[in-house]
């Protein structure tokens, strides 16, 4: 039997408030995360999540089969380690990222308190918020217009090497152990202060490099976390957040409003447009281009509802490289010369990795890929588990172990000439 202190929390005008129980469990590969009443039950390959506030999570026997094979031959022993993970998702870890538009002191110091600390380097003194008085954001962002034009032009900031620490901003805390913060609730006139999401997923808004007053399209932005993170690594003359889903389009506007402060709003466009028609309709438009395709998203795949739904996946999954490459070459026509594109997916699949990115270079003149292994992988690997580069320039996060259970996280930036 272990021992192990496990943190509840509650929310009270805003601020978190933690208190502290001590339980015993089952010694097991990984740690149970924090949702109360979470436990998993190892059932030889039917390994089932379980929770007294949601329904069973089973595992789809189709899908695992279909990623055995296709995994084991793509990644080797590494999907032996990756593919435990995926099926324990109680040692799924979260991280935290902090909203720097809200007042941040006293919940920084209980995520110290509980052990987290920083994922990325960080410039001056945190001490004190960005903006430590923020009014409730009323400004409707949702619009179909074509006018890209900002809504204000912040100054020029100086750049830093590495270049995604140029803003300094952006914020992440991180936990070895699998803890989760509840969702943080909405309060009338707040803010929320932070968004919980897997870590990895904060890799391709660093290799974008986001400067201030840049023109920025998160091409297929809902539900919204990496829009979130442009804005807390700078402050852009124009980020266009796009969504082709009309229901989830309106997701991303209301996450959006939730996190970002009235006047910042000014310089953001919702839109529900087609991914694929943006080389046409704004051609050389932006400075940067963030393409987080569609993808057969192995974790959630994994758990399809029905045996049916997971038969339909595995078919569709055969058409995604095509939509992907679409999206891909719609950026670097959107984007301006000298201008970059960071293309990601959150799959272990070379198909929809670096198949996409080798076919779109074959058909695209004018266009190189950008080695992120000195700038973004030899900083973070103490963080991340990297696969070995088959394709240089193009970086895998593989979910490897206890404390090492981000991604799968795929990204690749491309640079037009």
């Amino acid at each position: 039997m272990r021992c192990i202190q496990r943190f509840l929390f509650s929310f009270s005008l805003g601020k978190v408030r933690f208190c502290r129980l001590t339980v015993r469990l089952e010694s097991t590969q990984c740690f149970s995360d924090l949702h109360e009443g979470t436990q998993v039950e190892p059932q030889g390959e039917r390994e089932i999540a379980t929770s007294k506030q949601g329904p069973r999570r089973r595992v789809c026997q189709q899908v695992l089969q279909h990623f055995d094979a296709q995994y084991t031959e793509e990644l080797g022993s590494l999907w032996t380690s990756a593919r435990s993970v995926l099926l324990n998702p109680d040692c799924w870890q979260y991280g935290v990222m902090l909203n720097r538009f809200t007042d941040l002191s006293d919940l920084r110091t209980r995520l110290q308190e509980l052990g987290y600390t920083s994922l990325l380097p960080q410039r001056g003194d945190h001490s004190t918020p960005t903006h430590t008085h923020v009014q409730e954001n009323t400004h409707h962002s949702h619009t179909h217009s074509d006018d890209m034009s900002p809504q204000s032009s912040p100054s020029a900031h100086t750049h830093i090497h590495p270049r995604w620490l140029a803003a300094g901003s952006l914020e992440c805390v991180v936990q070895r152990a699998a803890m989760r913060l509840p969702a943080p609730r909405h309060d009338h006139g707040r803010l929320k202060g932070y968004f919980l999401l897997n870590a990895a997923s904060l890799l391709p808004v660093l290799a974008l490099g986001i400067t201030e007053g840049e023109r920025v399209l998160d091409m297929c932005s809902a539900p919204g976390g990496k829009a979130i993170a442009i804005l807390q690594a700078a402050n852009p003359g124009l980020l266009h957040c796009n969504e082709v889903n009309t229901h989830r389009c309106d997701w991303l506007s209301k996450t959006l409003e939730s996190y970002v402060p009235g006047p910042l709003m000014e310089t953001v466009r919702v839109t529900n447009q087609d991914g694929r028609d943006f080389g046409h309709s704004h051609p050389g438009v932006y400075d940067k281009v963030l393409v987080d395709a569609p993808c057969s998203n192995d974790r959630s795949w994994l758990y399809t509802s029905s045996v049916q739904q997971g038969e339909l996946w595995l078919k569709e999954r055969r058409k995604l490289p095509q939509l992907q490459a679409q999206l891909l070459r719609s950026a670097l026509a959107a984007v301006r010369p000298g201008g970059v594109v960071v293309y990601s997916t959150c799959t272990l699949s070379r198909a929809e990795n670096h198949a996409v990115v080798e076919a779109v270079l074959a058909t695209c003149p004018g266009v190189e890929p950008e080695d992120l292994q000195q700038e973004l992988a030899n900083q973070l690997s103490e963080h991340f588990t990297f696969a070995p580069p088959l394709w240089p320039p193009g970086l895998l996060v593989v979910p490897e172990r206890l404390g090492l259970t981000w991604g799968p996280m795929y990204l690749a930036r491309l640079k037009r000439k």
